[in-house]
């Protein structure tokens, strides 16, 4: 019998209404650069309709400069960058974007916050427009729409989080958020630190 939320809620049906953020259907590796100008991983199949702007960029024209490392997000090509404080480490990662412009914010902020295993609670607007979401998932729930790690913006609500479910990787599928797989979420996590600059594209 499927599992459900006390909401009455079924799991599946949460999970695929589009709350949580990422996306595809097999994890695809980070694209990687450490002081070379070879790319370590080609680009998955995941994300070979995005093969067209799914490309490296250069820091500079987003950044004054690296201070505390700089992650770009950009929700054209659905993708995340980062480059570390010393430019030794830099990775290009597929991920999700907003399902619209309604529900996008754009231009720069920073992290102000770390949690690994974080519990959900979905906002105010999230639970008006979806009265039967409950009211928190906890960490470490398989069905938390913020996966295994999750950076937290100086913007309310808005994170660059994980996701449990790879099938919206690459799609238009959040509610604000910028989703990755949790294995690059992990990586990510590994690399940034509060006050790492975000540009969001």
């Amino acid at each position: 019998m499927e599992d459900t939320f006390k909401t009455g809620l079924s799991r599946r049906r949460f999970i695929a209404s589009g709350v949580t953020l990422g996306v595809a259907a097999l994890a695809a590796p980070a694209l990687a650069m450490e002081n070379t100008t070879q790319m370590e991983a080609p680009i998955s199949q995941s994300v070979q309709r995005n093969v067209s702007a799914f490309h490296m960029r250069d820091w500079r024209p987003y950044f004054t400069d690296l201070r505390n490392g700089a992650i770009l997000c950009d929700l054209e090509s659905r993708a995340v960058h980062f480059w570390s404080q010393d430019e030794s480490i830099y990775r290009l990662y597929p991920s999700s974007v907003p399902l619209d412009e309604t529900l996008t914010r754009r231009g720069r902020t920073q992290v102000v916050e770390m949690r690994e295993n974080p519990t959900w609670r979905p906002t105010p607007s999230m639970r008006e427009r979806n009265p039967e979401w409950p009211a928190v998932v906890p960490g470490g729930d398989p069905m938390n729409p913020l996966g295994v790690r999750a950076l937290y913006l100086s913007w309310e609500y808005y994170r660059i989080h994980g996701t449990h479910d790879t099938r919206k990787i690459g799609r238009p599928s959040s509610n604000g958020c910028v989703g990755l797989y949790n294995e690059h979420i992990i990586e990510l996590y590994g690399f940034a630190r509060n006050g790492t600059q975000v540009y969001v594209l």
